[in-house]
């Protein structure tokens, strides 16, 4: 017994020397937030401030997560002491990965950095093996959770519908300041970032380091280009009935690709819609999309994708088509944004003011601004662009809409109109904002202009000189700008 209580104290030592060692790598970070109104896309939001942890690396940059960034117009880094304060600037940012470096803009703040000691990213853990979570306290005393890996899952942390590894640590931490984002170390190198935690189950989620070290790799030659896509969307093949139809045999899973994007990876390598895909690189996909990966048990498919491979890349794809097994090369890419972005973070909202109509350019922003049931309360109109935009891609680059009418003289009996998607302006069709400024700026002979909409009336019709007169007196009023055409 004594034996043992000396090996476990012995064993604890270590584990705290080694931890504490880690936190000196360690530095706080503080961003200001201020994001545009969604509804009012001329003005922002009031700022907001987070403070998190960010890991120091060998070559003197800050790792930190892209949420801790995202939308800022300050970030400053502090030495745990709290004696030094650092002016930040990005190197390269990844909001679907949610990963973000960060370096000092002035030379005393890189002297600062150059002192403290860097960490190196360690290689890929073991399901069981033990982390160290790494918080600082308010008065610079480090404050180290021992956590133990339980899994590993490929989840979105902060864009939705990007889904990256992710570790799954069981760990019983305290709170403590400036926990917004923290490190976690293995054995002295940095393994992971904190992107959440539940105290309830006593769960966190932490950012791989197979992730992390494909994305500093990436941002290295200051020419970061994110993460690669194939382009497909997919739905399981768990259905008997449905397995019958598509001739997939019993011992054979797979994924149906219901759409292709436009401009994609798998567009520009043959994939079809109505292919079932069977195996990525020689590795069986079964009925959920899941495949056997090596020490981490199930993972779902993507990571075979995003993580897994640069942009740029060749994948070899089995395929399964009208009951034929194929194999086809695929030459990954960054998918193109598509018609309704999944973000616009550090991105100037697009929009025109017209006689008091206020249009915008749909965004997946837009839409959860309506609260937490946006996906029930959001216009469904808008709603089925988001969820079906193939039936809307023709001839548009982004979808124009009006968000709001503001009664004006030029506006009367359209008071009401909102949440209406913009077909074509004086007969010239809309495909972004650039277009509509364009479109407006031609005035018919008739001194009308003719907007064409999704909804009844289906035709409005827009005075262009009290349009214009409304327009100045809008900036009378404090209107900034009548318009925004770029991003």
């Amino acid at each position: 017994m004594k034996l043992f209580l000396t090996i476990a104290v012995a064993a604890t030592t270590t584990f705290s020397l080694i931890a504490a060692e880690v936190s000196d790598s360690v530095v706080r970070i503080s961003s200001t937030i201020q994001s545009y109104n969604p509804s009012q896309p001329w003005d922002k939001n009031a700022p907001g401030k987070r403070r998190a942890l960010a890991a120091v690396l060998s070559n003197k940059q800050v790792l930190t997560t892209a949420e801790m960034v995202a939308n800022a117009n300050f970030i400053q880094l502090e030495t745990t002491n709290g004696e030094s304060q650092i002016p930040a600037g990005v190197v390269a940012v990844d909001y679907e990965a949610n990963l973000a470096l960060l370096e000092a803009t002035t030379e005393l703040g890189k002297a600062t950095l150059a002192e403290i000691p860097g960490l190196e990213l360690a290689q890929p853990a073991h399901l069981g093996d033990s982390v160290e979570i790494i918080q600082v306290q308010e008065n610079g005393m480090p404050l180290i959770t021992e956590g133990k890996i339980q899994g590993a899952k490929v989840i979105s942390s902060f864009v939705p519908g990007h889904f990256f590894l992710t570790y799954i640590v069981k760990a019983s931490m305290q709170s403590a300041a400036n926990s917004f984002t923290i490190p976690v170390a293995k054995d002295g190198k940095l393994i992971g970032v904190l992107t959440s935690y539940s105290s309830k189950d006593q769960l966190t989620d932490i950012i791989a380091p197979e992730i992390i070290a494909a994305f500093l790799k990436d941002a290295a030659d200051g020419d970061y280009a994110g993460f690669p896509t194939l382009g497909i969307a997919t739905t399981r093949t768990t259905d008997v009935h449905f397995r019958d139809w598509l001739k997939l045999p019993t011992s054979m899973g797979g994924l149906y690709i219901t759409r292709i994007l436009r401009n994609s990876a798998a567009e520009e390598a043959g994939l079809k819609k109505g292919d079932v895909l069977i195996s990525i690189d020689n590795k069986p996909l079964d009925r959920r999309g899941y495949y056997q990966a090596n020490g981490y048990g199930q993972l779902y498919w993507s990571h075979l994708i995003r993580g897994s491979h640069p942009v740029g890349s060749t994948i070899k794809l089995g395929i399964l088509r009208d009951g034929e097994e194929l194999e086809i090369e695929a030459k990954l890419k960054r998918s193109p944004e598509g018609l309704i972005p999944s973000h616009t973070y550090d991105k100037e909202p697009r929009y025109l003011v017209k006689g008091g109509l206020v249009f915008q350019e749909l965004t997946k922003s837009y839409l959860e601004a309506f609260g937490d049931d946006w996906v029930t309360r959001a216009p469904l109109n808008l709603l089925d662009a988001l969820n079906h935009p193939e039936d809307y891609e023709e001839g548009r680059k982004r979808l124009v809409f009006i968000s709001a009418a503001i009664p004006t003289p030029a506006t009367l009996g359209y008071e009401s109109l909102r949440s209406v998607i913009v077909e074509e302006v004086n007969d010239t069709p809309i495909e972004d904002i650039p277009s509509l400024v364009a479109a407006f700026e031609k005035v018919p002979e008739n001194g009308i202009h003719t907007l064409k909409i999704d909804e009844k009336p289906e035709t409005i019709y827009i005075d262009a000189k009290t349009s214009d007169d409304v327009d100045q007196q809008l900036l009378l009023r404090g209107l900034p700008s009548l318009s925004r055409d770029s991003e």
